[in-house]
């Protein structure tokens, strides 16, 4: 398997304040025999083209996770998908909310899919995307807010940002009750004041599905301690009052983050952790003293802490109590309601 990066914004597009050099991008999995530059990709008119799975990693918004991306696309790039995973503005010093920054960013990537359909051998009419956790709640976010991303570049601007389909793994959803706070405050900030509020209001998404939303597949385990099961619940129930197709599968036992739940997982080898670039440059510019705001000694200090090693304590190797049969079967779950949703599109 080979992978190509692709970053997802032109020069002059793309200023969050606290990238440090950092781009969101897509990385591209190759099938070893397709060749290895990308206009090798395309398949032609006498195969069929491929539908897409666009993999959004978790982390909180606070970086994105490896543990979520490259082994899932490969999941699916078995399952005859031509797969992408997405690398989206995180926010890892809480200083600077994202508020709209990652769904312009997933909006771009699926425009870009889109654009390149024939370089990439795809079907741009089976488009899905699958997140994890705050990944998850991003997919989401696109799913039910597709219409507000305007794009000002001519050379997208014909491309829908709408997916055909998505995953919902594990998902952050609400800013209620059972919400997932840090998610939430890397998204809108910390102060409570009335602009705040209804961001927070905006980003639960159980309160913006319409008949409109895209089918959606959403699956957690009940115990989970970081994002409670009732997130998926809610979102689930939206989507019947609305009528939109989708599929919700509660797994009786696991915790939150288990990705592919197997032996694959286990074992830790998540490859390259790309995914984790923003927060490894922001490490380094907190260490070098280069950081372009302001935060005090003391939670420079923090933050280093809280930090220290995550590269390598994220890519762990993980005890085999995590491979979880019963919630391992996602992904075969997930490829045959996919396939209905496809066939429906016939």
């Amino acid at each position: 398997m080979q992978m190509e990066r692709r970053n997802i914004w032109e020069a002059g597009e793309y200023g969050y304040p606290l990238a440090l050099g950092f781009e969101p991008n897509l990385m591209v999995y190759l099938e070893e025999e397709k060749g290895s530059g990308a206009d090798d990709m395309s398949q032609g008119s006498a195969k069929e083209k491929k539908p897409v799975m666009l993999v959004v990693p978790g982390g909180g918004y606070c970086f994105a996770s490896p543990t979520e991306g490259g082994i899932v696309a490969k999941r699916f790039t078995d399952m005859e998908y031509q797969t992408f995973v997405l690398t989206y503005t995180t926010n890892p010093l809480m200083a600077v909310p994202l508020e709209d920054q990652p769904m312009r960013d997933l909006s771009r990537a699926i425009r870009h899919i889109r654009k390149h359909a024939e370089v990439y051998g795809i079907d741009p009419d089976r488009l899905a995307i699958c997140g994890f956790s705050a990944g998850a709640h991003l997919c989401g976010s696109v799913c039910v807010h597709y219409r507000d991303v305007a794009e000002e570049n001519p050379d997208y601007a014909a491309y829908s940002c709408r997916p055909d389909a998505a995953i919902l793994s594990y998902p952050v959803i609400t800013s209620g009750a059972y919400a997932h706070q840090g998610s939430f405050q890397a998204l809108v900030g910390k102060d409570i004041e009335e602009r705040t509020q209804k961001l927070r209001e905006y980003f639960s998404l159980e309160r913006h599905v319409t008949s409109e939303t895209p089918p959606c597949f959403i699956w957690q385990t009940v115990p989970d301690a970081t994002v409670p099961v009732e997130n998926s619940y809610l979102f689930a129930e939206a989507c019947k009052k609305q009528g939109v197709p989708y599929s919700h599968h509660v797994f009786s036992y696991g915790w939150h983050g288990l990705s592919l739940a197997d032996d694959t997982f286990t074992a830790g080898d998540f490859g390259d952790p790309y995914p984790m670039e923003q927060m490894v440059r922001t490490l380094e510019a907190a260490r070098n003293d280069t950081l372009p705001v302001f935060i005090s000694e003391e939670e420079k200090a923090e933050f280093l802490e809280e930090n220290k090693g995550i590269v390598a304590h994220v890519c762990r190797k993980i005890s085999e109590e995590f491979w979880m049969p019963e919630v391992a079967m996602w992904p075969y779950l997930a490829e045959k309601w996919l396939a209905c949703q496809w066939k429906s599109k016939e």
